[in-house]
């Protein structure tokens, strides 16, 4: 007997929790293009009109290592720290 004759078909965790896309809906804009001056992305309805496609905020995010001494002292360890900024 063969090592492959003792393997057992097992179906892959991840297909149960499949699901068919959401139904999409249909953007107003036909063109995109970036201003040279802002670097923004300008949207262009059908008629090359440009359209607003809503607003986003912008955000920065900091953070420090975690660092521990050289010989191994717990002592001297120092933990990490995260900070946010968002407009």
């Amino acid at each position: 007997m063969t090592a492959s004759a003792n393997l057992t078909a097992v179906r892959p965790w991840g297909v149960g929790r499949l699901a068919p896309y959401p139904t999409t809906i249909p953007r107003p804009h036909a063109s995109i293009s970036i201003d040279p001056d802002t670097q923004l992305g300008v949207f262009r309805d059908h008629a090359g009109r440009v359209i607003e496609m809503g607003k986003h905020g912008t955000g920065t995010g900091t953070e420090t290592k975690t660092s521990t001494s050289s010989d191994g002292q717990s002592g001297n360890d120092q933990g990490s720290d995260q900070g946010s900024d968002t407009d």
